[in-house]
């Protein structure tokens, strides 16, 4: 199994107990998804695969053996809900104690950030205001989500582990925001600097009238 997705289904099942692909949906928005980028037209696939090989189990039907692993039970609004089997969680930990993967970054913020000169400073100025704008956005989201977080669920046995993701997730928005206003800084200076050397350019003569 070497899909992502089937191990973030494996992992919510593991601290959910029962859900259905709506409501994986829905967890992610509001957990991992704001440092996963989960595909969720992959969700449906993966479950159906994961039922067949075993690891997870329509819920309410764990206990009716082999042949009734995959067939969905119907939970909230009629959805399919699922739970994690014996082997689902040999699996989950067999790869949480795998040494993780380095994905290539791609943050087209950057990409364009690097080749602003051909733009301008006052382009690439925008744009970091932009950013700005948005990490400030996110970190009083995920702010909120502490704070709520804490209320309701301080004494969850997986409690721990998610504050030691959001308080990365909170360092590094600071620390962002932090280096965006240097980054302005120079930028200005920038464009200070290329007010004053076309302003030094000499003129060309001044035509004559005839």
């Amino acid at each position: 199994m070497r899909s992502q997705t089937a191990y973030v289904i494996l992992g919510l099942l593991s601290v959910e107990g029962r859900q259905s692909g709506y409501d994986m949906r829905k967890t992610i928005q509001g957990s991992v998804g704001y440092f996963w980028g989960e595909s969720y037209g992959q969700i449906y696939p993966a479950l159906k695969r994961l039922a067949g090989e075993g690891l997870i189990v329509a819920a309410g039907h764990a206990a009716m053996g082999r042949a009734a692993k995959g067939r969905a039970a119907k939970g909230r609004g009629g959805r399919q809900e699922y739970s994690l089997t014996a082997a689902g969680h040999a699996r989950l930990r067999e790869w949480l104690a795998v040494p993780y993967r380095e994905d290539p970054p791609r943050d087209e913020f950057l990409l364009k950030l690097f080749f602003g000169r051909e733009a301008g400073p006052e382009v690439s100025e925008r744009q970091v205001r932009e950013f700005q704008e948005k990490n400030r956005r996110v970190l009083a989201t995920i702010e909120e989500i502490g704070r709520i977080g804490t209320e309701k669920n301080a004494q969850h046995p997986h409690f721990r582990y998610w504050i030691l993701t959001l308080e990365y997730g909170v360092a590094r928005i600071r620390a962002a925001l932090e280096w965006s206003e240097r980054a302005l800084e120079v930028l200005r200076q920038m464009e200070s600097e290329g007010r004053r050397v076309a302003e030094k350019k000499p003129r060309g003569p001044a035509k004559r009238r005839g």
